[in-house]
């Protein structure tokens, strides 16, 4: 048993069914897998609880409510006080939640309702078994009004997707994970984010070594996201980085206060990565024609997005870009808008809207949000852990996406999906930070991770 954040490795995630099949497998050859279950959930609530009080036990109808069962028999054993019951009992040292877990499918009754409110209120801190009751294993979505919201939660036997996306991390608190002895016999759902290793940067090499990236955008009163991303380009480390600001008279210098930043234009880098629509207003409808039949590498994002959006033709050669060359960078409501339906919706199922809208596109698509999803035509999807609401703020969507081009254009054979999974972890990583994170100062990260 461990806990699992920040991950050092990419790890798999198995969905509801494919975690049920895995289980009932595990079970021909380890027929005390609910044994193991509940010793691990005992050993973490002895660590957990606060206080002399009795450890604080609601088990459900299902294997959640047996592990939980095991566990209070540990306990006992080990002379801590234990209380099974749907009420709380007095001065609560740890409440533990094994009311539901993976069998989810539905609303919890008003029975569990109770429990589980009972369960907030208690002065106690909470440690949910394998999922917190009435969150959905495979959305990170509450299955009804509510969910409980844990300060810990012991997932076990495999890692599920919507512990990490949706809002699986606001409900789970701090995560551990037992895989009870047992390695998985499937093909994952999902892959959970881990560290990439950084470009490679010979001795020998030089500024033409580590490509070329043209940043598109910055309308008049909007320049300001433009330079954000192209400073992220060149604090990633690509060679040369060139500005073509939409709102910008000639003559004038890219970038004030990054001297290193260059003026260019298509006509003049047809093998740069291009980092399009940040602030760039309606008029980048206009150039993305063009833009996405030359350029080879494209990190698409805000205006653009919604420009595509909006025109059936946009779409068209979207489409017809080749595979792996192209990265989309929307928040909820601009993949919205790309797949004509509501937020609500979208965010119901991040996993499934991101696939239908790569699918739809023929792109790579970061939906970004609390574990921002990465999917890809032909690739497993990817949820990254990393991250914080230190990130929400204005310009770290822009900085992404300049971080993206600067990583692709020091990479070109690399696909779009390795980009993608690389920068959306190492942008979630420079953003854990307590507060709010402004968008400068989180380049000056992102540059110092290296």
């Amino acid at each position: 048993m461990h806990a699992l954040l920040p991950t050092t490795s990419t790890l798999p995630l198995f969905d509801v069914a494919a975690s049920r099949r895995i289980e009932a497998r595990a079970l021909i050859h380890s027929p005390d897998l609910m044994e193991r279950a509940g010793l691990a959930v005992a050993k973490l609530a002895l660590a957990l609880r606060q206080g002399s009080g009795p450890v604080w036990i609601a088990c459900g109808p299902g294997n959640n409510g047996g592990d939980g069962l095991v566990a209070a028999r540990r306990l006992t054993e080990a002379g801590v006080p234990v209380h099974v019951d749907h009420e709380a009992p007095a001065h609560a040292s740890l409440a533990i939640d094994a009311l539901l877990g993976l069998g989810l499918n539905r609303k919890p009754s008003l029975e569990m309702q109770a429990t589980m409110a009972a369960m907030q209120t208690c002065g106690a801190p909470v440690l949910a078994v394998d999922l917190p009751s009435g969150l959905l294993a495979d959305t990170g979505q509450p299955a009804g009004d509510h969910a409980v919201r844990a300060d810990h939660t012991l997932t076990l036997l495999t890692l599920k997707p919507g512990l990490f996306t949706g809002e699986g991390r606001a409900h789970a608190g701090r995560i551990w994970f037992d895989d009870l002895g047992i390695t998985p016999d499937e093909v994952p759902t999902a892959d959970l984010l881990g560290p990439a290793a950084p470009p490679h940067r010979s001795p020998t090499s030089h500024k033409g070594s580590h490509g070329q990236v043209l940043v598109v955008g910055g309308a008049a009163g909007m320049q300001g996201a433009a330079r954000l991303a192209a400073r992220a380009a060149l604090a990633c480390g690509a060679g040369r980085v060139y500005l073509d600001l939409m709102g910008q008279p000639p003559g004038e210098p890219a970038d004030p206060g990054r001297l290193e930043l260059m003026r260019g234009r298509l006509e003049g880098l047809p093998q740069a990565v291009g980092v399009v629509g940040c602030g760039a207003g309606l008029t980048i409808a206009k150039a993305l024609p063009e833009l996405l039949q030359r350029l080879p590498r494209l990190v698409i994002d805000a205006d653009a997005l919604n420009a595509v959006a909006d025109d059936a033709t946009l779409q068209a050669l979207l489409r017809a870009r080749p595979a792996g060359s192209t990265v989309l960078t929307p928040h909820p409501l601009e993949a919205a808008r790309l797949l004509g339906r509501d937020t609500a919706s979208l965010q119901a199922d991040r996993l499934a809207a991101a696939r239908e809208l790569a699918t739809r596109l023929n792109a790579t698509v970061v939906l970004k949000g609390s574990g921002s999803v990465i999917a890809s035509p032909g690739e497993r999807p990817a949820i990254c852990a990393s991250g914080s609401p230190a990130l929400a703020t204005a310009g770290s969507g822009d900085v992404l996406a300049g971080w993206l081009g600067g990583l692709w254009a020091q990479q070109p054979t690399a696909p779009a999906h390795a980009i993608a999974c690389a920068g959306v972890d190492q942008h979630g990583r420079a953003g854990e930070v307590d507060g709010v994170l402004r968008a400068g100062d989180l380049i000056a990260r992102l540059a110092a991770q290296r």
